[in-house]
């Protein structure tokens, strides 16, 4: 059982040795060579004939997996829940062929097995591989775009360094890896970085995505374990502003205003939300996080054209949603006779869509001066070598003209929040999904404790770790303690509920 979070009276980290900078390792090795425009594409060097005839023994004539397919069986585990396995066969780079996606992978899967110091280490290792490619996206946008200018055979030779939506996703999963073992520094710096990367993304496609959701609760929830409800104040308000978990922003942003004596600047809210109910004398907290659902998978869209010329093939990737496994979770007190309903703070899936959807007319601009170098590439082969070299070059073409599928694979499809608030004391927890229940036991909470439920459901599994409190045996005959939170409604099927906050 990790240890109790709790509001100190100073500032000081939960952990003895702060993380002081953002993840160690050693530097990444330059991966795109960098243009004076980004933006401009450069034909590739054409292939000699015996150039062609080398990659196409080296490709086996198109033979090799996709990364969906690779992955499969790692993937098969995680869902099955055979997370050490998993973990394992994600760790593995002749599965996931880049240091970027082993990492994310199997720290994902460690993170959903409550093995944070394993999910800290392949986080980081992922860091690592893009760390060079992160310090220049942040210098500025046009940096983020260097790795858009180069042609290869097909985008997969690219070493893969993530999209830009993933990597704020890394930062902000080593985030709560952070949050599990108490180290509120560590959690600052990451989602530091990640909001940071968040911005040039989005100043790279000039807009705004509904992101960064997952980023700012974490943020604004451990400056409330340090009692600074003004620094809390501005990430419930971002959260606001970006229109990322609402419901549960909305009402954490009123109850931290009245604690600044502010509630009289924020009107909007008070009509939209309404007034924050009071709380118990020396209330303790529960708190949830869950990721819910899978990612969205890339497959391949391809168009095959014979020319005058030779064949044609152009290829992209598009992402492929699975639906229906991301609904969200009632967090229960059953003493209490307390239900709070989950909020979502994050749609990974309509954000990993939505940024493919920004890069996908460049994209195909690529895959089209790639046909037309590879035409020329054939031309010059039924020069020197006859019919027989124009053959080779049209089997060169099918053979490597291939969407790039690499993605984060085991990222949830949605973030949800949800925080309950009651008197000190012991409080016996379960979290429902759909029509199952999981009893997590009975705690005892101290005055002005947090307890944190960090959650994964994938499939129809449910693994919940439990971050603070202390663990007691059943109790038959509880006492049915009046609960007190934000916004407090009405009895429903005979249960009070709490709005989410």
């Amino acid at each position: 059982m990790a240890r109790s979070l709790q509001e100190p009276e100073g500032r000081s980290p939960t952990q003895p040795f702060p993380r002081a900078a953002v993840v160690a390792g050693p530097s990444a090795p330059q991966d795109f060579r960098a243009t004076p425009n980004p933006h401009v594409l450069t034909l590739p060097t054409l292939p000699r004939p015996a150039a062609l005839l080398g990659a196409l023994a080296l490709l086996g004539l198109g033979s090799c997996a996709s990364y969906p397919e690779r992955t499969a069986e790692a993937f098969q585990a995680f869902q099955g829940g055979q997370l050490d396995r998993a973990v394992e066969l994600y760790a593995d780079v002749d599965h996931t062929g880049g240091e970027f996606l082993a990492g994310a992978e199997a720290g994902t899967v460690a993170l959903a097995a409550g093995d944070w110091e394993r999910a800290i280490q392949e986080f980081d290792r992922a860091a690592a591989r893009v760390r060079e490619h992160e310090d220049r996206a942040l210098v500025s946008a046009e940096a983020a775009a260097e790795q858009l200018g180069g042609l290869l055979l097909n985008e997969s030779q690219l070493p893969y360094v993530g999209e830009g939506y993933e990597r704020v996703l890394l930062h902000a999963s080593l985030a709560l890896a952070y949050l599990a073992q108490g180290d509120v520094e560590g959690l600052w710096v990451e989602t530091r970085r990640s909001n940071r990367l968040l911005e040039t993304e989005e100043e790279l496609y000039s807009k705004q995505y509904a992101a960064g959701g997952l980023g700012h609760f974490l943020s604004a929830l451990a400056y409330e374990l340090f009692n600074e409800p003004d620094n809390a104040l501005i990430d419930y308000q971002r959260m606001l502003e970006k229109g990322v978990g609402v419901e549960l922003a909305g009402r954490a942003a009123l109850r931290n205003a009245a604690r600044l004596g502010r509630l009289e600047d924020f009107p909007e809210w008070l009509e939209r939300f309404g007034a924050p109910a009071e709380l118990p004398e020396g209330a303790a907290s529960v708190v949830l996080v869950a990721g819910l659902g899978r990612a969205p998978v890339k497959r391949e869209i391809s168009i095959t054209v014979p020319t005058p010329w030779g064949i044609a093939r152009f290829a992209v990737p598009e992402f492929v949603t699975t639906d229906g496994d991301d609904a969200g979770l009632d967090l229960e007190l059953a003493d209490a006779g307390l239900s709070v309903a989950s909020t979502e703070i994050e749609n990974v899936r309509a954000v990993m869509v939505e940024n493919l959807s920004d890069r996908i007319a460049l994209l195909s601009v690529r895959s089209a001066a790639r046909a037309a170098a590879k035409l020329t590439a054939r031309e010059q082969l039924r020069k020197e070598i006859g019919v027989g070299g124009a053959i080779l070059g049209d089997i060169f073409t099918l053979a490597t003209e291939r969407a790039d599928l690499r993605s984060w694979t085991t990222l949830p499809a949605a973030f949800h929040g949800a925080r309950a608030f009651v008197p000190p004391g012991v409080h016996r927890l379960s979290i429902r999904r759909g029509g199952a229940n999981v009893d997590l036991g009975a705690f005892e909470l101290e005055p002005g404790e947090t307890l944190i439920l960090l959650a994964r459901g994938i499939g129809s599994r449910l693994h919940v770790h439990p971050i603070g409190g202390r663990p007691v045996p059943p109790v038959e005959g509880l006492p049915n303690l009046s609960p007190s939170g934000e916004n407090r409604s009405g009895a429903d099927a005979g249960a009070p509920t709490q709005n989410p906050g």
